[in-house]
């Protein structure tokens, strides 16, 4: 499991707590959220993938699986291979 750490100013954090029961639950929900997404859009695509080409015969039940498995690059291997 990856652990991220974020600092905030003091501005940053007054501001936060204005909109947000607490700025923790507020990160995390939104993060969480946003890996969500992406986790839709991945799942959706390779069991499309999948779904045609005739070699795969059985897709994995298991979303998260069927994630992990994809063979994507992340945003910073694309941005880096543009140079």
């Amino acid at each position: 499991m990856a652990k991220y750490t974020i600092e905030l100013t003091d501005v940053e954090d007054k501001a936060l707590r204005i909109v947000a029961y607490t700025p923790q639950d507020w990160i995390e929900n939104v993060v969480k959220e946003r890996a969500r997404k992406s986790i839709d859009t991945i799942y959706k695509s390779e069991v499309e993938r999948m779904t045609d080409d005739p070699d795969i015969t059985t897709i994995p039940a298991d979303k998260n699986q069927v994630v992990l498995d994809a063979d994507i690059k992340s945003a910073k291997e694309i941005a880096d291979a543009k140079g």
